[in-house]
């Protein structure tokens, strides 16, 4: 078995942040690092994971910070929002550039003119095509809002 590459860039950001002392980048490359040897050995047989099954892992950690944060400025708390923050920013550098608006609307427009879809009843349709394209590089909350926006005219 050998490691997948962002893996072991993980690894390695992890020793440089353990020999550096940055306490908030070491705990979260802890944690990510676990989520991912979580994901190797859920279900009933252990597996590598591919570079993208490990972004995949990264990005769902980084939603959990960002979900978090929210909540945590929603109930007042600033300073544990600021932490979550500060996690989300370490996560963020390992996640591929995120798409803007105009590139998502652009991809989605382009989905629904290979689809034909006409109307909303279309729109599972529509995600569908246009993931292949996006995988990973847009959140699917953001990508739904520009699809209903396209359906909807």
């Amino acid at each position: 078995m050998t490691d997948s590459t962002v893996k072991t860039t993980l690894r390695s950001d992890l020793h440089d942040a353990i020999r550096s002392q940055d306490k908030v980048r070491s705990g979260t490359l802890r944690m990510t690092l676990t989520a991912i040897t979580n994901a190797e050995v859920a279900g009933t047989e252990a597996k590598e994971l591919t570079d993208d099954e490990v972004l995949k892992v990264i990005a769902k950690e980084a939603k959990k910070r960002k979900e978090a944060s929210v909540a945590y400025v929603g109930a007042g708390r600033a300073e544990l929002a600021a932490i979550e923050d500060a996690e989300l920013a370490v996560l963020e550098a390992y996640l591929p550039q995120q798409l803007g608006d105009d590139d998502l609307e652009r991809i989605v427009r382009a989905a629904v003119a290979s689809t034909g879809a006409t109307g909303m009843a279309q729109m599972g349709q529509v995600m569908k095509a246009s993931q292949g394209e996006i995988a990973g590089r847009a959140d699917g909350g953001r990508v739904a809002a520009i699809v209903r926006k396209v359906l909807a005219g």
